[in-house]
């Protein structure tokens, strides 16, 4: 699976997402609408994690969805 298809099923990964990182509001994740930069940037605001830790996070979050 590829990313694309995250962008394009992204109303039934939003759920995923919220459970994975439960700091992401609803606005949030409709802001975010599957795409992964924004995805990464709303962690890294809501977080405060570091850009290569986000993106390993969603990467292992990604890989659980395979």
């Amino acid at each position: 699976m590829d990313w694309n298809r995250v962008e394009g099923n992204w109303k039934q990964f939003k759920g995923s997402a919220k459970e994975k990182w439960g700091k992401l509001t609803d606005d949030d994740l409709n802001v975010i609408e599957g795409r992964r930069e924004q995805l990464e940037g709303k962690l890294q605001q809501r977080y405060g994690f570091a850009k290569d830790q986000v993106r390993k996070d969603v990467d292992d979050w990604f890989n659980t969805l395979k």
